[in-house]
């Protein structure tokens, strides 16, 4: 039977209760166990997809094309899973789900009602996901980690509490356990409990008493012991199951501060995890993970030297829009043993305008480009800042500096190209100007297999190095392999008509679509590191198993002797994070995916306008 941690939140909204149920996954991981994990979203959105992201952070792409929310990404990369869209709920999709359902008749004329017919929805849905397997064993785990987005009491998450109170008796105490989030501010150095008293009597008025109570502090000191025993005694719960989690120097090292409270051996009495059997192998693992991520941490405390990158987004008053960047250069940076020094540049106080309308703005955007060690241009999508990412590639292409663009960096990569060097003032994107005289960036989506028109390009996706492209970093990067496989999300591609021109005057797109129709990765052979992908490479990477596009780069603006170490390594250790059966041909990775039609209301969301 599998085990379900459910891991809420009160007082406020966005306190980490993603990171404590990442870390809780993780600790049951480097005990044997296999994990997977499910995140409920009360909004009513059907999923990400259509959702800015200056509104809920980045959308995440996975495998089989699932835009979801960014919680899925931590839940990946800790546990190093592969998840499916189906693991994350959200209200819109418990709806739809119902809806379509009646539509059929299949209540057979009953009056169809929040309870029972949501909640059971949203307990069928939980308990066959979290059956599906979701690591390399291919077995079914042992352990699913819920985490129930929002805060205990708002309206929208009400069906989903009630859900579970009922989900306790469906799967049995033995087989159910709660963890609730709460934050305990520190008031003039006085840490105040009554908030966490007043969410957890409303979280038992619902009928779900916490099993554990994880207090998160917004300061670095510790819970006090006279507040966790006061915790104790008004909530009514043991003081073993009261831990508290401060502010530490980085989120990996919440797994162990969490460790060190004892929260696994409490865990594995509650819910009975020695009943579980382990094979050899298992544990074996498990150990080896504990014994990686603690070496992680501790290096990750003796970095002295470090590295300085400047992203160019046109998201950056939200950080949260480029988590999985962010994630991938850290993972890197950990890997080349440097701190990670991250500047942001809004891209539009790179352009001219800018220089007459704040000039402060505009030379201290440019002061922080020209002292980076590496040049990062992400994805995004609309014309807004695109001609400062432009500006910014320019210089790095000019001045031999170390540089990466990911999608939209990438086609701005060759549309600077085509202006600075073909010598077309004209070239742009038609997804920024339509009529542009030398459209090298053209709308090439997907073709449907549902419906008339295009679809987005989304969800793993393969791509074929070369003929004669053995002296590439990036493919050295991959352990040299001839195809790798990585995360889309676009719906504009390099023209095939512009290609030859471009490759003719030295940029290389060393790796293609299996038709050789799409440009997937182009590199220059004559700069320390000048590298574009169509893909998301962000979207794969792993604290223990960087993304070797980003490592490279991270590698690169280190200086060119750590990325000779840096290759050297991938050469004898690379492996891909994604599941054997999943590196397959495009084809069948196709029928097996997503697909989002490319409608008018979403072209409008997408390109940044108001709806």
């Amino acid at each position: 039977m599998t085990k379900y941690i459910i891991v809420s939140g009160g007082v406020v909204s966005g306190i980490g209760k993603g990171v404590i149920a990442s870390s809780t996954g993780l600790l049951l991981k480097m005990t044997g166990l296999k994990v997977t994990a499910i995140k409920i979203d009360p909004y009513m959105n059907v999923d990400a997809g259509t959702m800015r992201p200056t509104e809920h952070g980045e959308v995440y792409v996975l495998n089989d094309g699932g835009e979801v929310d960014l919680d899925l990404g931590n839940y990946e990369r800790y546990l190093n899973v592969t998840l499916s869209r189906d693991n994350n709920i959200t209200t819109g999709k418990i709806y739809q789900h119902v809806i379509e359902r009646e539509r059929r008749g299949d209540y057979l004329g009953r009056t169809v009602q929040i309870v029972p017919h949501i909640t059971t929805a949203i307990q069928d849905w939980i308990e066959r996901v979290s059956k599906i397997p979701v690591d390399e064993t291919g077995e079914e785990p042992d352990v699913c980690i819920v985490e129930l987005g929002g805060t205990v009491g708002d309206i929208e998450s009400a069906p989903f509490v009630e859900a579970m109170r009922q989900f306790q008796f469906r799967v049995g105490h033995e087989n159910f356990a709660l963890i609730h989030v709460s934050l305990v501010p520190d008031m003039h150095g006085e840490q105040k409990t009554k908030p966490t008293q007043t969410t957890v009597h409303a979280l038992r008025g619902l009928g779900l008493l916490p099993d554990l109570i994880a207090c998160r502090l917004i300061v670095p000191q510790p819970l006090e012991k006279a507040t966790k025993e006061k915790i104790s005694m008004f909530c009514h719960v043991a003081s073993e199951q009261v831990v508290g989690v401060h502010d530490v120097t980085s989120v990996y090292h919440v797994p162990l501060l969490l460790q060190s409270q004892g929260i696994v051996d409490f865990l594995q009495r509650r819910l009975n995890l020695a009943g579980i059997q382990h094979t050899p192998q298992m544990l074996e693992r498990g150990k080896s993970l504990e014994n990686r991520w603690k070496a992680l941490t501790t290096n990750q405390e003796r970095l002295f030297d470090r590295v300085s990158i400047a992203l160019v987004g046109k998201y950056t008053d939200l950080k949260d829009s480029y988590m999985s960047v962010m994630k991938a250069l850290e993972h890197s940076a950990f890997r080349c043993h440097r701190k990670l020094i991250l500047h942001w540049v809004e891209s539009s106080h790179l352009e001219p305008q800018t220089q007459d309308t704040d000039p402060k703005k505009y030379h201290d955007a440019w002061r922080t480009v020209v002292g980076a060690g590496g040049i990062l241009v992400p994805g995004g999508f609309g014309e807004r800042g695109t001609e400062g990412m432009i500006l910014a590639i320019k210089w790095a292409r000019e001045q031999n500096i170390p540089f990466l663009g990911v999608c939209l960096g990438f086609q701005l990569a060759v549309v600077e190209w085509a202006r600075n060097v073909l010598g077309l003032p004209g070239a742009k994107s038609t997804e920024l100007a339509p009529d542009a005289a030398d459209p090298v960036v053209v709308f090439m989506p997907e073709i449907s297999r549902t419906h008339m028109g295009g679809t987005m390009r989304l969800g793993l996706r393969p791509t074929v190095f070369q003929k004669d492209t053995e002296w590439s970093r990036v493919r050295k990067l991959y352990a040299g392999a001839s195809t790798v496989w990585e995360r889309h999300r676009h719906r504009y591609e390099v023209n095939p008509e512009y290609v030859e021109r471009l490759q003719t005057s030295g940029m290389s797109f060393i790796g293609r679509d299996e038709k050789g129709e799409r440009m997937q990765i182009m590199e220059l052979p004559n700069h320390p590191y000048f590298v574009g992908l169509q893909a998301h490479p962000e979207f794969c990477t792993r604290p223990l198993n960087p993304s070797p596009p980003f490592l490279g780069f991270v590698a690169a603006a280190c200086g060119g002797d750590v990325l000779e170490q840096q290759i050297e390594q991938q050469l004898q250790t690379f492996h891909p994070p994604h599941p054997e059966e999943a590196m397959v041909g495009e084809q069948a990775l196709i029928q097996g995916s997503k697909e989002e039609l490319l409608t008018p209301g979403r072209e409008r969301v997408l390109s940044g306008e108001s709806n």
